[in-house]
């Protein structure tokens, strides 16, 4: 039988019910519906500590007190590091041959606030002002101050959107003068919105000179150091070795006593990220998957009956000299495009639930081409296995026992 006859055939068994179909497919709706929507979510949520949470390049890494902190235990250990002071930093400028550029930056949550508006608990970031670049931070207005600003405590910043939502609604905040505490800083430049994950607001943030926080509220503040190795990516290792060997030996600390600070990458942060959302992603798919493996089993359920419905049909087409191949083939596609539509269903509404999660919360949601062809394809495969049992079945009959049945 051709291939376009033996497709026309199928489609109009598929059809000829349409109630029935639809209700059989339910499961593979819902279970492809529920991947795609999940994958989605845990694939924007990659994209967005990727590109987003710690878009460090990857030559560039941080010297940190605190580090990424995994444990209880690591968290004790944080606790008994000292603060990077100026002078350390200056020492290792000093020292540090392995190192391009320097950024440094300080931090303090405040309240901010214009006229009669505020807005409380902004992370009050003083840096340098190579932390724009080694930070990849984009600027939709203004510009970023500069080096001699922050020499000369100039009191100018830099606000994230939601600052701007909340204390410039309509309005070009640029030129502005707000105030940080009690102290007045110009406005200088509007960052792109970053948006948030898991509730936690990207934007919610001012860059100020790290001089001029320092002369603002006190110079006994931690200091965090973005250092930008020579020679890119391949000199990043021995970069973070030699800044290791200059603290160890700045504190004195002994050969068999952990290390003074703490170094954290960009892809650290990926790796850490993505070990944590593997789990999750592999449980919710689980879940997900129950459904989809009810929906094999309805679509088998449905394939048995609809054999026994056509016995007469199969003999008939068997008499008349159809090869079991075909009556074999007939039965598999229908079950495979009776899975294939819901499949397609289920990636329609998936995308709408990604789309209203992206929309409405704060979780990022990423429906990508090839997870449109995944959901497809894992929709397909779930009625070829569903059908397999009930094909092999109808294509065993005899043409006298498939006749006999009218």
């Amino acid at each position: 039988m051709l291939f376009g006859e033996l497709f026309r055939v199928t489609l109009r068994s598929v059809t000829a019910h349409k109630l029935r179909s639809f209700l059989t497919l339910l499961g593979v709706i819902i279970g492809v519906m529920t991947v795609v929507a999940v994958v989605a979510v845990i694939s924007g949520l990659n994209n967005y500590v990727a590109t987003k949470l710690f878009a460090l390049s990857p030559d560039v890494y941080a010297v940190t007190r605190w580090g990424i902190i995994m444990s209880r235990e690591e968290f004790l250990q944080a606790l008994k590091r000292k603060r990077i002071t100026a002078k350390e930093v200056d020492d290792y400028i000093r020292l540090a041959k392995t190192a391009e550029t320097v950024g440094l930056t300080s931090g303090a949550p405040k309240m901010v606030k214009y006229q009669n508006r505020h807005l409380s608990d902004v992370s009050i970031n003083g840096t340098t002002a190579n932390v724009a670049e080694l930070q990849n931070l984009d600027l939709e207005l203004g510009r970023f101050f500069t080096e001699l600003e922050n020499e000369h405590r100039a009191y100018v910043a830099v606000i994230g959107s939601e600052v701007r939502d909340e204390l410039f609604p309509r309005l070009d905040p640029v030129g502005k003068t707000m105030t940080i505490g009690a102290v007045p800083f110009k406005i200088i430049g509007l960052l792109v919105k970053q948006g948030s994950v898991l509730g936690q607001s990207q934007d919610n943030v001012v860059y100020v000179p790290r001089e001029s926080l320092c002369k603002a509220f006190g110079a006994n503040r931690n200091i965090s150091m973005y250092v930008k190795a020579k020679g890119g990516v391949p000199g990043t290792a021995a970069s973070m070795d030699e800044a290791r060997v200059i603290f160890r030996a700045m504190r004195h600390i002994k050969p068999d006593q952990p290390d003074p600070v703490s170094f954290v990458t960009g892809e650290a942060v990926q790796m850490i990220w993505k070990s944590i959302s593997a789990g999750a992603f592999a449980l919710l798919v689980f879940i997900s998957g129950i459904s989809l493996v009810v929906g094999a089993i309805v679509i088998a359920n449905i394939m048995f009956v609809s054999v026994l419905e056509r016995r007469s049909e199969i003999g008939l087409r068997l008499a008349l000299g159809a090869k079991k191949r075909d009556i074999r083939r007939q039965f598999l596609l229908e079950a495979a495009l009776l899975a294939l539509g819901g499949g397609a269903i289920g990636v329609f509404f998936g995308w709408v639930l990604a789309y209203c999660v992206n929309a409405f919360s704060p979780l990022p949601a990423l429906v990508s081409p090839m997870l449109v062809a995944s959901g497809l394809s894992l929709a397909t495969m779930t009625g070829v296995v569903a059908g397999f049992f009930p094909a092999l079945r109808a294509s065993r009959l005899t043409p006298i026992e498939a006749l006999r049945y009218e």
